[in-house]
């Protein structure tokens, strides 16, 4: 173990901290968490919708839901360049380049417009399905802006007005963008949203199997007990997640959904109706333990931690006591093998608790309150999310134990 713990922090850690901070992984990460504010809003307007159908003549929740998350695509199409451009420096460009990227968006999902139906221009790309088409026309577009960032067709002395100078020097990435989308989708009729949904589809089929959702929620717990945020999984975790949920609520709203075609690898699953209970990494069965703790230090930690955990924040206590402490490291390990194994094993294969129908991402909200809104009033899921809370205590038992009667001993020798 002292040999693993040492290749951890001297080798694995070092290397993945390097991959935080790439430069797209950055751009990308920002620009999802800026659509968070569109997202939190659709999802009250998905619970308002529940609404419609016991109040009569209500309009439709669904619509202002349309203009939220269904749209969310062409804002990231936007972002991407912009937050690239921002980052690089490049502050002239940054509009015109995230413009760029929404037009060229919307041509490589021109030739899969499909028929009328949903609110705004009724393409369901433009929301959560064609994230990663947003997200691929965004690198583009902020690829060729940046190529052009110091180009002018103009001298440093010139006197035309810097606002003019800039007009015409943005001309020519912005054809470049356009000309290419034209050619590739319009031309040559390459279909650049479909391909690109097929080469990310088997990705949202494998975040949906028991073992890939396994894997994701281990490696979620994993980086995170290293003090390594878990937002350099966000440019690919999201999408997934996002599509699956929109996924979700089409098989809802054609009245299809069952426990056996509904995605559970979604924002509602994890972080509002079972899984982490007061954070990544279910830590708020820990900190009610270090309340209780022998140790004066682990419970006045436990104290500070312990409102925060409720509203599922969780950096105090993980930085505060698990990051590279060898014995609660492994327990929070084990918790992302053990609950999504009994999530999947519970909602999929004897589906006692249901799997959420509605969007539902604020996931500070407290438990079980949350799960109450995510199962629609599910006394199961409740029952289901309590037994989840005393498992995940039980696996963080023996490890805090060990920690306690560690501390006790250090305390006892200062004193």
């Amino acid at each position: 173990m002292k040999k693993f713990m040492e290749w951890l922090e001297n080798s694995f850690a070092p290397k993945l901290q390097k991959v935080t901070n790439l430069t797209w992984i950055v751009v990308i990460k920002d620009s999802l968490m800026q659509i968070l504010p569109f997202i939190l809003a659709g999802s009250i307007f998905c619970c308002l919708a529940i609404l419609n159908d016991y109040i009569p003549g209500l309009p439709s929740f669904w619509t202002p839901f349309g203009w939220t998350m269904s749209k969310i695509s062409l804002m990231v199409a936007f972002l991407i360049p912009f937050n690239y451009c921002e980052k690089k420096r490049f502050r002239k460009q940054r509009i015109l380049a995230g413009i760029s990227g929404l037009i060229l968006f919307m041509i490589f999902i021109e030739p899969n417009i499909q028929a009328e139906g949903s609110v705004g221009q009724g393409q369901a790309l433009y929301g959560a399905n064609g994230m990663f088409v947003a997200m691929f026309a965004g690198i583009i577009s902020g690829l060729i802006f940046g190529a052009f960032a110091k180009f002018s067709f103009f001298k440093e002395d010139s006197a035309i007005p810097d606002f003019v100078r800039q007009w015409f020097d943005a001309l020519l990435p912005i054809i470049i963008v356009v000309c290419l989308g034209w050619i590739i989708s319009g031309i040559i009729g390459f279909d650049v949203a479909g391909t690109i949904q097929s080469i990310f589809t088997p990705l949202g089929k494998l975040a949906n199997t028991w073992y890939g959702m396994t894997i994701i929620c281990f490696f979620y717990c994993f980086i995170y007990s290293m003090g390594i945020s878990t937002w350099v999984l966000t440019p690919m975790a999201q999408p997934i997640k996002l599509q699956n949920i929109a996924n979700n609520l089409a098989l809802v709203a054609a009245g299809t959904a069952t426990a056996a075609n509904l995605s559970i690898f979604t924002e509602t699953t994890m972080y509002t109706c079972y899984l982490w209970i007061g954070g990544i990494g279910a830590t708020l069965s820990l900190v009610i333990l270090m309340n209780l703790s022998k140790s004066t230090e682990l419970k006045a930690l436990g104290r500070a931690c312990l409102v925060p955990g409720i509203f599922n924040i969780n950096e105090p206590v993980v930085f505060g006591a698990i990051a590279w402490n060898p014995l609660l490291m492994v327990p929070m390990w084990l918790q992302g093998i053990i609950l999504p194994l009994m999530t999947w094993i519970f909602t999929k294969v004897i589906p006692l608790a249901p799997i959420p129908r509605i969007q539902f991402e604020l996931w500070y909200c407290p438990y079980p309150i949350s799960t109450f809104i995510s199962t629609q009033g599910s006394i199961m899921g409740i029952l289901f999310a309590v037994v989840t809370f005393i498992v995940s205590g039980l696996i963080w038992y023996p490890f805090f134990k060990a920690y306690e009667n560690q501390k006790v001993k250090e305390e006892a020798e200062k004193a």
